[in-house]
């Protein structure tokens, strides 16, 4: 991942995140810095782009490579050129358009996100964080004004199932085409040609070390921290990193009348000791992870007789990849234990392990700064889900803008974001591209 460091004072530069003194300069920043978002456009593309795949209870299914999802990405791109932009598709499915700089040569900064759902999805999941980048050009279109450095909006390909699209820009993404599950059910051979992609050649949709300079993405937070503290901005430290695994325990089905309760080998009970033991590790360990147990099966699952077999899953998540590992060795000793105590076996298998993709500080700092001159109260938190940002980490600084989420609700018809906090979203997404242009024009 690529770092930002503090640009040193000069042309139009920031330092730690404060304005250069060169006058001219200066002059042409604030400039950029006054402008600011339109937000009854903004409310109107949403509810434009939410009229696809809208079902019956209000939610929008628009599942990766369907039929409205291409419809969706017809809509965009149409308003990214209206706005100036040049859109190009890539291999890996990608919607890229481009806002040309004063310095064509120069890496690009880059926003976006994605527009594809979950079967029963919200209007503001992903879909905010593109068309809040569309607003970010088209204010700058409007106005005449470009940035030093060229603006890349992204439509990631498939968010919610494979992450085709990120995985493959970054170069992290599988050869093997099974290990791509599409919501639809199609191969994502055929899916990436249905949109434009192209699976033999998508090792082409890799960029270069140093091609993006960074990325900067606005989401809804899809959970209720923001509105219990009642802030208007989360500025993101990073996507946590992610440990998931199935526990299996074995013990001895047998008859729940005649077996005495001294002479059971239950893999229920002894299963809920390691799910109670799952919740204290996680609320008491250093740090502020969580872990999940989020789906149990019990064998024979018969009113009358003792659980001979149980299996379920452990998700643990925290921003420092030592943490998770840490919380693992607890528990595998804790596991150790309770195998004895109650005479049964209990085996641990790893179904995946994603790394931790944090902030980067000074883009964090800009954020913050923008934050600050727009009036908006903010606080620093992780982001707990995983999103596009979490891979494009990996290639270049990332940062990432929060607002919040009515009752902590998404993926849902109840998904709910204010008019209002959605333009102070994208105010805040303007203001730290321009922050970013003016840092690194000067570095």
């Amino acid at each position: 991942m690529t770092q930002l460091s503090a640009a040193p004072l000069g042309s139009g530069s920031l330092s730690n995140g404060h304005l250069g003194s060169d006058t001219a300069s200066l002059a042409a920043v604030s400039s950029l810095l006054a402008l600011r978002a339109d937000g009854e456009r903004l409310a109107l593309n949403l509810e434009a782009l939410a009229t696809i795949g809208r079902v019956p209870s209000g939610a929008v299914r628009r599942l990766a490579f369907s039929d409205e999802d291409r419809a969706a990405r017809a809509l965009v791109q149409g308003w990214m050129e209206q706005a100036g932009m040049a859109v190009r598709i890539d291999t890996a499915g990608n919607m890229i358009g481009r806002y040309e700089g004063l310095q064509p040569t120069a890496p690009v900064l880059a926003t976006g996100s994605h527009i594809d759902t979950v079967p029963e999805g919200g209007h503001y999941d992903g879909a905010l964080g593109v068309l809040a980048g569309l607003e970010v050009v088209q204010v700058l279109a409007e106005h005449n004004q470009r940035l030093q450095h060229p603006l890349e909006l992204i439509v990631f390909a498939d968010e919610e199932s494979t992450m085709v699209g990120c995985k493959n820009l970054v170069g992290r993404a599988s050869d093997d085409p099974s290990a791509y599950t599409t919501a639809l059910g199609v191969p994502i051979q055929e899916g990436l040609a249905s949109i434009g992609g192209s699976w033999e050649h998508r090792a082409s949709a890799r960029r270069a070390p140093g091609e993006i300079a960074a990325f900067v993405e606005l989401h809804v937070e899809q959970g209720g921290v923001l509105e219990a503290v009642g802030k208007d901005i989360g500025v993101v430290e990073g996507v946590v990193g992610q440990q998931r695994y199935t526990i299996s325990v074995t013990g001895q089905a047998n008859h729940a009348g005649t077996t005495p309760m001294g002479m059971r080998r239950d893999a229920l009970t002894t299963a809920a000791q390691i799910i109670l033991a799952v919740e204290d590790m996680a609320l008491h360990f250093p740090g502020d992870p969580v872990a999940t147990v989020g789906k149990l099966q019990v064998w024979p699952n018969a009113a009358n007789i003792v659980p001979g077999r149980v299996e379920f899953t452990l998700d643990m998540r925290d921003l420092s990849h030592s943490v998770i590992d840490h919380m693992r060795a607890h528990l595998e000793r804790k596991i150790e234990n309770i195998a004895v105590a109650s005479r049964t076996r209990i085996a641990m298998t790893p179904q995946f392990v994603v790394d931790p993709s944090p902030a980067d500080p000074m883009v964090q700092a800009l954020i913050t700064e923008s934050c600050q001159q727009l009036g908006l109260s903010h606080t620093h938190l992780p982001s707990r889900a995983s999103h596009d940002s979490q891979e494009l980490g990996r290639l270049t600084a990332m940062g990432m803008i929060f607002v919040p989420s009515r009752d902590g609700v998404s993926h849902s018809a109840d998904e709910y974001t204010t008019p209002e906090q959605c333009e102070q979203g994208v105010n805040v997404l303007l203001q730290s591209l321009i922050r970013l242009d003016a840092s690194l024009s000067g570095s």
